[in-house]
């Protein structure tokens, strides 16, 4: 049947043009489904299923979930002299059902935590970072920090400067994926932590020794700053969750190499890792921890992608690449 203005328009019976997709993706990745469908109608007065709503939204993410080009955004050719990358996780509610059961599946349904994370890479004199998220591991979180770094101007001649807390699988994910180009420093506020937890243990007055080993660590004195800590440490009998001295002597001991501060403070070079933190509010959890939402861990990941490919600021490039397709 020859249907003149379906085809002059774009759209078809029971289907949704590009252009109507995009406006539904668009408030589907900034608020719930059932707040989109509602502004929808306000803004457009289109009444459209909720599960239509979730379907086109879930969709876009998942065809874009993976594909660095979109996401990320294309390798650039034009190599930075310095980098800055960034990673951290946190944590998002999930939602298992049992698909396999009979009767209502609603009472298999269980509920949890899962980690999400988070990556960024900048070039130094840029404002703009750019963003993954994976609920994958940390193999492919370092994947993906890698298409950052090479969206951000990474190349041959390049050195990063990545910044964490004292997880384990940051520090070896920066050391995989840069190797001799990268120089990994532990989160100076994360630091402080620990030094704030020994103070109490270490002085009769914690706030001016908590002041100068802050300083301390800041000038390069690592070897001060534990010898300061080595005659307070508990005795081993001592149970961990009250041994705070022992605990901040092993996190910097074991970390060698990983507290430069004044190298980085020379060369103007961020020793917290605040950007990564915050993202993880405007990027993830603006989003997938909204009041009663509860996951499914494909269906966040399909919403993580969506969401940073909007903060890298390619979602136009997206819908133009629909539209032609």
């Amino acid at each position: 049947m020859i249907r003149p203005f379906s085809d002059a328009a774009e759209v078809r019976c029971r289907g949704y043009s590009v252009p109507l997709q995009r406006r539904i993706s668009d408030f589907g990745a900034e608020r719930s489904f059932a707040k989109a469908r509602t502004q929808l109608k306000e803004h457009y007065g289109l009444d459209i299923a909720l599960g239509a709503i979730r379907a086109i939204t879930e969709g876009h993410g998942e065809r874009m979930d993976g594909v660095a080009e979109l996401v990320q955004g294309p390798a650039t050719a034009d190599e930075v002299e310095q980098l800055v990358a960034e990673i951290d996780g946190s944590m998002i509610p999930k939602v298992e059902v049992d698909e396999q059961a009979e009767g209502d599946r609603r009472k298999t349904r269980k509920t949890g935590w899962k980690e999400v994370r988070l990556g960024l890479a900048y070039a130094t004199d840029s404002i703009q970072p750019v963003f993954a998220a994976t609920t994958g591991s940390a193999e492919q979180a370092g994947e993906q920090l890698m298409a950052c770094a090479h969206a951000a101007g990474f190349g041959v001649g390049t050195q990063v400067h990545g910044v964490g807390d004292g997880a384990t699988w940051i520090a070896e994910q920066m050391r995989v994926r840069f190797g001799d180009q990268g120089r990994f420093t532990i989160d100076y506020y994360h630091l402080c932590e620990y030094l704030g937890a020994a103070s109490k243990s270490c002085s009769d007055d914690p706030h001016a020794w908590y002041r100068e080993q802050k300083a301390t660590m800041k000038a390069g004195g690592l070897n001060a700053v534990l010898e300061s800590l080595l005659p307070h440490i508990e005795a081993p009998e001592i149970a961990e969750e009250n041994a705070p001295v022992r605990a901040c002597y092993r996190y910097i001991r074991n970390r060698p190499g990983q507290f430069d501060y004044p190298r980085a403070i020379e060369k103007g070079l961020p020793i917290g890792s605040g950007e990564i933190e915050s993202a993880h509010g405007y990027v993830i959890q603006e989003r997938i921890k909204i009041s009663g939402a509860w996951w499914k861990v494909e269906n966040a990941q399909k919403m993580l992608a969506l969401r940073t490919l909007r903060a890298n600021g390619n979602w136009a490039e997206y819908w133009q690449s629909a539209k032609a397709a």
